[in-house]
């Protein structure tokens, strides 16, 4: 079977990306990636990202957070980010 040589740097991005993936090893995130690429798919669509571990995990996270108490609505995440947008302008105005 062919092999390919990986630097360390691109090694260790690969094994963090295939861990937060839920692949069982970098290997088989490789050959996912290139095979998606290969056939188009790369910028199209991540729905192969979605395993059944991550889905999992973010089931998880959200149960968490809606048992943690406030969330906030768009509206108020877009006017807190608007206030700091005039705050910042206000600071940095010339």
């Amino acid at each position: 079977m062919p092999q390919i040589h990986l630097n360390d740097q691109v090694f260790n991005t690969a094994q963090r990306r295939a861990a937060d993936a839920g692949y069982s090893s970098v290997d088989e995130y490789v050959a996912d990636v290139v095979t998606h690429d290969a056939n188009g798919e790369r910028s199209e669509s991540f729905d192969h990202a979605f395993t059944p571990e991550r889905l999992a995990e973010l089931e998880r996270i959200s149960a968490e957070i809606k048992a943690g108490g406030k969330t906030h609505s768009i509206a108020e995440v877009q006017e807190h980010f608007e206030q700091k947008r005039k705050a910042w302008v206000a600071n940095h105005a010339t």
